[in-house]
């Protein structure tokens, strides 16, 4: 009954599109700011491109090139999904997908090498190593003109099916073969440690549908230090992700009942309230620093908010980068989708942060040191990309100076905590 309604609606669509075409003079002469003389004018260039354009072009193209232009004019973040690309964000989003388990990349010269197998899947297992260069996959040769993409749809696919690969390693004479059992591949998003001084940092690279999960891991582990002082959350250059992810993780932190962020929209739907619906994990005696930057945005900036204006976590760093919208994946006919806002989120202090992002209680600039730090590394990535991972992990040792005040922080909390109560009165 739907499919036949929705057949319906678009033959409809066309009758109008028709009618329109009979009528553009009419809708001219009325000059009307109406959505018939809009359709009619529409029509109009579609066909003057299909019969006068200096090319052929396909219907295909001129309508994506359409819905692209009109979403375009709404905000940077409202786009048009095709077919694949829908699948590909849907699968990031949930942080879960059908693989072998490899960071990839595409050297200057054109071939596809292997930056690091991920830890405990197909691809670590079946004996791939950093540096490793894939010149086939399914029988298809890696060419120059194939983007990273396209490799990475060939090699994904449904669990428990095989993908065979030839691979070339520094030291041998010819490519061999990798015959790799497809698996569900986990993207982390949460990476944790303990620092000296009994910190526990806790990095989130983005919020997926497991982060969560991943969060509460770390929680865990890091609990097992019985003298735990405090928790630094790093947040920066996150780019956001899943409303849902940021509000349960907001939970952990907050009273039952503790205002997390709300959304407005046009449409009743897009009103909702989060609270936190549970005690909190994180005792309060444990101080929370957040740590972010120009690059914390959405999703990030959520949890941020949440902990800031519930007077539970210091916020050290620079400015969030400010995007304060909500936006919805919603799927179309024949496998495109479409992403739009269809709301705003306000914070516990109920001020909309979009365009004006999160100003830290401590304002602290990346030094010219660490500045250059990550410079280098980058330079060293480019130039050894089969060494990123070795690389990386050097990275994780280093105490830029964001993290060495938010470490100061949490000192100076402890300091305080063991003040006594008159020296507490004149230090407040």
């Amino acid at each position: 009954m739907k499919k036949n309604l929705k057949k319906t609606i678009f033959i409809g669509l066309f009758v109008l599109f028709s009618f329109s075409l009979v009528n553009i003079g009419l809708a001219a002469k009325n000059g009307k700011d109406s959505e018939l003389s809009y359709i009619s004018l529409f029509t109009e260039v579609y066909h003057l491109v299909k019969e006068k354009y200096v090319e052929p072009v396909t219907p295909k193209k001129l309508f994506e090139g359409a819905i692209q232009g009109m979403l375009s004019k709404l905000d940077p973040h409202s786009v048009l999904f095709k077919p694949d690309d829908f699948k590909e964000f849907q699968v990031e989003t949930q942080g879960e997908f059908g693989g072998l388990g490899i960071q990839i990349t595409k050297t200057k010269d054109g071939r596809l090498m292997i930056i690091t197998p991920i830890e405990d899947t197909p691809a670590y297992r079946a004996g791939l190593k950093p540096g490793d260069i894939i010149v086939e996959i399914s029988g298809k040769p890696f060419t120059p003109e194939m983007s990273l993409m396209d490799a990475v749809k060939i090699m994904r696919g449904k669990p428990g099916t095989k993908v065979t690969i030839k691979v070339m390693r520094k030291g041998w004479d010819k490519p061999k073969k990798f015959t790799i059992t497809r698996a569900i591949i986990k993207i982390k998003s949460v990476k944790y440690k303990k620092l000296s001084n009994h910190i526990g940092y806790i990095r989130f690279t983005t919020f997926q549908g497991n982060s969560p999960k991943e969060f509460k891991k770390a929680l865990r582990s890091l609990s097992k230090d019985k003298e735990l002082k405090g928790i630094i959350i790093d947040v920066r250059n996150n780019p956001g992700g899943l409303l849902d992810s940021a509000v349960e993780i907001s939970d952990y932190f907050l009273p039952e009942g503790d205002l997390i962020v709300y959304t407005k929209g046009r449409i009743s739907e897009s009103n909702q309230k989060f609270y936190s619906e549970n005690s909190p994990s994180v005792p309060e005696n444990i101080p929370v620093v957040m740590l972010v930057n120009g690059g914390t945005a959405s999703a990030a900036e959520i949890l941020t908010g949440a902990l800031r204006y519930n007077s539970r976590a210091i916020v050290v760093g620079e400015k969030t980068f400010g995007k304060g919208s909500v936006q919805t994946l919603l799927p179309l006919e024949m496998g495109y989708g479409v992403k739009i806002t269809t709301a705003k989120y306000y914070m516990p202090n109920h001020k909309c942060i979009d365009g004006k992002g999160i100003n830290p209680d401590i304002t602290v600039k990346l030094s010219q040191t660490d500045i250059d730090f990550l410079k280098k590394e980058a330079k060293e990535i480019e130039k050894h990309p089969e060494k990123t991972e070795e690389i990386r992990k050097e990275k994780e040792k280093h105490i830029d100076n964001q993290l060495q005040r938010a470490i100061e922080v949490i000192k100076e909390f402890q300091l305080f905590q063991k003040l006594e109560p008159s020296k507490k009165k004149k230090a407040a």
